[in-house]
Parts: structure tokens; sequence; C-alpha cells
């Protein structure tokens, strides 16, 4: 499994990841931060082609490039299903409070927890871990977990926003993702990578520092 990271949406630092399996050249787009062509020149560039288009939760600085993405490739939207009506709604995908508006295409694909989506010979994963917003979602495949707003380096994602709740984020790291191998590398929506083992034992919200 192949991917790269880019980060489009500067002022955000959200990562938006495309990811592919190399012999098939099946792809799926990770969280299209912004309306940037550089995210359709790289689909053409590697040759892929691109089976989906997925956000891990609904917050303006995720789905700002759908649009694009979806008007160039014929690739389904898949989103979690407790976070599908939000894409469309600039007060709840929190656009509106920095005077973006931003409006995405409705989702094609309503994900749940256990769902698998496949890339040529991989599968991939959804795990729902709500607590950021009510459906989001992180991705594994191959001992990648592609974490959203969900878990970070040294940190996890906000709960202070409409839909947020710190005790259910917390339960979804440690009953779910802290399940994971320790070697499981972490690719979050913000930040750089880390992986699990690291989470467990540094993170001040959920590893053992917190318990110290």
């Amino acid at each position: 499994m192949k991917y790269k990271v880019y980060n489009v949406l500067p002022e955000f630092g959200t990562n938006t990841y495309l990811v592919w399996d190399e012999n098939s050249r099946q792809a799926m787009m990770i969280d299209p931060a912004a309306p940037d062509r550089i995210l359709l020149e790289e689909i053409k560039n590697l040759k892929l082609d691109l089976k989906y288009i997925i956000n891990t939760h609904r917050h303006g600085d995720h789905i700002a490039g759908n649009q694009l993405i979806k008007d160039s490739f014929p690739a389904p939207l898949c989103i979690h299903k407790d976070d599908a009506a939000k894409l469309t709604d600039v007060k709840l995908n929190l656009s509106e409070f920095w005077n973006a508006d931003i409006v995405s295409p409705p989702a094609d694909v309503l994900l749940e927890d256990g769902n698998m989506i496949t890339l040529g010979s991989y599968e991939v994963i959804v795990i729902h871990t709500p607590g950021h917003t009510q459906g989001g979602i992180c991705l594994l495949v191959e001992g990648l977990l592609f974490s959203g707003d969900s878990l970070f380096s040294k940190g996890i994602g906000r709960t202070d926003l409409p839909g947020g709740n710190y005790e259910m984020l917390v339960s979804s790291i440690k009953d779910k993702l802290f399940k994971l191998p320790d070697e499981t590398i972490v690719l979050p929506g913000h930040g750089p990578e880390t992986t699990i083992k690291k989470e467990k034992r540094e993170n001040p919200f959920v590893g053992l520092d917190a318990r110290l």
C-alpha cells in the first residue's frame, strides 16, 4: 500500500491523503481539504484509478475539496452515516464560522463501523470513533491508521465544538484504537505521524502520562 500526504489548506494544516494499491492502481482520497488542482494532477500523474473519496468527518477543513474531486472523477463520496447530513449545511460543517460557506456534494455511500472498502488486493476497514463529531471515523489498512481528527501525535480532536463529546472520544480511542497492534502507524488529520505504541505511552489525554 502506497500513500502521499498533501497540505492544501495551510491555514488549518489539514492532512489530505492519497492512498493506492501499487499493482491495481486503485486509489482513495481521504479528506480533500481544499479545491486545489494539485490533487487532480497527482491522480493523473500517478496514473491512478480513483475509486473512493472519503471524509473522516464533516468539518469544512476536511471536505472543501469534495466538489472539485467529484466533478473530475466518477468516484463515490463516502462518510459515516451520522455525519452525512451535515456535509451540505454551512452551519453544521462549521465553515460558516470562518466565512467560507463550504457546501459539499451529498454523500453517495453511508459508512458504518466495520465496513470494508476494497482497493485492489487490500481491504480498508472503517472504524467508527465518535467524539470529535458523531460520525468521526478512522480507516485501517495494512498497518496504517488514517485517524482523522480522533487521534493526533500527543493529542486528540477537539470536543468543544457542536457534536463533540470528550468522554466518548476518549472511549473511542482506548476501546478501539488502542486495541490495534503497537506498531500501527497513525496518520492523523493534522500534524505528524505517530504510532499506537507511542500514543499509549506519551499521549497526555489518553496515554500512560494521563494516568500518572
